[in-house]
């Protein structure tokens, strides 16, 4: 059944408001991750919704739109947000009501309208359906859009290579992949130490354009019984809210889930295949020859 993108998935207009109440209801202040999970939930966006592809992939339609939603929200005063992304709400967005969303969003529009002017940029073609502010969001999403696809051209085992090395730089020791089918879903495994104490915890890898849902975690589940009991779950998509309420369901061994966007993140924190350079603003660089080192070396 197709799906009509501009009939299911909210604008991100629409998203203003559900998102500003839901950092206010986490507390004051949100990851991305959380936020997202959070803002879905509560709008009820079922698994097809959150399944529509932004531009094809390999981000969702959901995520870019909460983006924008986030950048506006920040842009009216609402939100701001650190260098670690975490987002909090500020006085004005605790005070604000939902009838004052509209003035405020006019009088953002308005101003960067005439910042856009006084710079001369070129106009945005006619039709085109793209918000006029948001450079950081917007250039965050091309290269974070960029190295997802460098990432899905990789084959299996140099992805799991990949994670491997993530894995290590980010504290685990023993870390090996299986190197071979029929392992009941398991990729590699590794040992995370923290302070007096160590984890054995099985990983598996998913190069995925779209959305993972509940049955992937419950097979990853089971390929893990009487293996160990910690999980990691690795994906270039993203998860669905049900496959999120499944890796944290009560009695069962609980799966830690990276999506594609934090997969990002973390190499680009770990600068695995992705350097920075900060002049007047933060450029991102993906080194596509890295990902192309991991491939095995035919015979």
């Amino acid at each position: 059944m197709l799906l009509t993108m501009s009939a299911q998935v909210p604008s991100y207009y629409d998203l203003l408001w559900p998102a500003l109440q839901t950092v206010i209801e986490l507390g004051g202040s949100a990851s991305i991750e959380e936020l997202d999970a959070a803002v879905i939930e509560r709008e009820g966006l079922s698994p097809e919704v959150q399944a529509v592809l932004h531009s094809g992939g390999p981000s969702t339609e959901v995520q870019y739109r909460l983006a924008w939603a986030r950048t506006y929200l920040k842009g009216m005063g609402l939100l701001t947000n650190s260098q670690r992304a975490v987002w909090s709400v500020t006085e004005q967005g605790r005070a604000a009501t939902e009838n004052e969303m509209r003035p405020l969003h006019t009088a953002f529009v308005n101003e960067s309208r005439k910042k856009r002017a006084k710079k001369q940029k070129p106009a945005v073609a006619a039709g085109a359906q793209v918000p006029e502010q948001g450079a950081d969001a917007n250039a965050e999403s091309e290269w974070k859009e960029a190295l997802l696809d460098t990432l899905l051209k990789m084959s299996p085992a140099a992805f799991e290579r990949l994670a491997q090395r993530l894995l290590r730089e980010e504290g685990f020791v023993n870390t090996h992949v299986t190197g071979r089918s029929g392992d009941g879903g398991i990729d590699g495994q590794g040992v995370y130490r923290l302070s007096l104490l160590s984890f054995q915890v099985f990983f598996q890898c998913k190069r995925y354009v779209g959305s993972v849902g509940s049955g992937a975690v419950r097979d990853f589940r089971g390929a893990m019984a009487g293996r160990g009991d910690k999980g990691l779950l690795i994906t270039t998509g993203t998860f669905t809210s049900d496959a999120q309420a499944e890796a944290t369901r009560d009695g069962a061994p609980p799966i830690d889930l990276i999506d594609g966007a934090r997969l990002c993140d973390l190499l680009k924190d770990n600068q695995i295949g992705v350097t920075t350079t900060k002049r007047l603003e933060v450029d991102v660089a993906i080194d596509a020859g890295y990902f192309l080192s991991l491939e095995p070396k035919s015979a």
